[in-house]
């Protein structure tokens, strides 16, 4: 997780070019706790927006707090879980481990509270993001197998060539033409709305 590099001065979210927003929610309110010492930016009740990308969710706080935004790729999240409670608002639990150079060390438990609705959606759809093997994360360090790392999609290699029809003509330089354009892009078929090419 990294602290204060995810927000713009007029209080928006700054994500990287090779990532969108799948789904935001406003009127969040989150704490953290289990973290020793307590840094400033994480004491009280933050209040904000959050926003979820293929690769981490992202909280962005309202008004001046010390805390002005943060970030938690999934592979730095554990046990996260979507709670229903009998009496106030649904919110979604979890532990998070800081990031190399983050702002902060060591790891929090924070609890992210959907005032006026939506947690179950977030967090269903946030679990399923996170299990869909998106995010490169970096290799494990001191054995820390508890917390979430997925591989980035596999590349599948060159497809073969289409098979000509019966009313295409099956030439020497229409099958190379096709082997060359089916080996430079693959997708993958978990999210078939993006391509993949060689640079």
């Amino acid at each position: 997780m990294a602290l204060n590099r995810n927000h713009s001065e007029g209080g928006g979210v700054i994500v990287n070019n090779s990532e969108n927003i799948l789904m935001t929610y406003d009127h969040i309110e989150i704490t953290f706790s289990d973290i020793e010492p307590m840094p400033d930016a994480f004491k009280g009740t933050k209040k904000g927006s959050v926003f979820l990308t293929p690769y981490r969710v992202i909280f962005v706080s309202k008004g001046k707090d010390a805390m002005q935004s943060f970030m938690m790729p999934f592979y730095l999240l554990k046990d996260c879980e979507i709670k229903q409670p009998v009496f106030g608002a649904n919110y979604i639990k979890g532990t998070v481990k800081a990031e190399a150079g983050g702002g902060w060390e060591g790891s929090a438990t924070f609890k992210m509270t959907f005032s006026a609705g939506g947690a179950i959606e977030f967090g269903q759809r946030m679990l399923q993001v996170a299990s869909q093997e998106f995010y490169p994360g970096p290799p494990v360090v001191d054995g820390d197998m508890g917390y979430m790392q997925l591989p980035p999609p596999p590349y599948p290699g060159p497809m073969e060539p289409p098979v000509s029809g019966p009313d295409l003509p099956a030439t020497p330089a229409a099958e190379a033409k096709a082997a060359e354009a089916a080996a430079s892009a693959y997708y993958s078929p978990v999210n078939p709305h993006n391509v993949y090419m060689p640079t």
